[in-house]
């Protein structure tokens, strides 16, 4: 009986902790290029490390900073953290396929911007170059997906 009865409560504690990681939601995604210097801050010139505001800044190359960003907004309505997987997937016009990015992160709750870059080799083009098409996904630890959403050009239009 007392089996029985664990089983059930880890079932009940799963099933919520899934249902609260269904809540979460992608409000907008903005993709541009930004400069290195759009990301100093008066603090760094006093000895201070990178002061990311109130964003959570991924980079694919952590040491360089310039490059191709999604600045998502993301809305956690839960009262507690939750651990993401962010999968990103780029066409890029320096190659046809698409290449896909991973990023980790503790997402606490309420309203959230996240800065995602393609950063040093990952991104070598110039300020002025875009991203030809995009796909992003939100998954939960155990890689289920959580939300989704792409660009209008990441599927091409059923042809009558």
């Amino acid at each position: 009986m007392r089996t029985f009865l664990t089983a059930v409560l880890l079932l009940v504690a799963a099933s919520t902790c899934a249902a609260a990681a269904t809540d979460l939601k992608i409000i907008r995604i903005w993709p541009s290029y930004r400069p290195t210097e759009s990301f100093e801050r008066i603090s760094e010139f006093l000895g201070k490390d990178e002061n990311p505001r109130d964003q959570l800044i991924l980079r694919t190359q952590p040491d360089s900073r310039a490059g191709y960003y999604f600045l998502v907004r993301l809305k956690n309505p839960d009262t507690a953290s939750i651990d993401v997987k962010i999968e990103l997937q780029v066409i890029s016009p320096f190659a046809p396929a698409a290449k896909t990015y991973h990023f980790t992160c503790a997402l606490p709750a309420g309203s959230h911007a996240v800065n995602l870059g393609l950063t040093g080799a990952d991104w070598p083009g110039k300020p002025s170059d875009e991203v030809v098409a995009w796909q992003l996904r939100l998954l939960s630890s155990s890689d289920v997906e959580i939300a989704k959403t792409q660009s209008y050009l990441w599927t091409l239009p059923d042809k009558k």
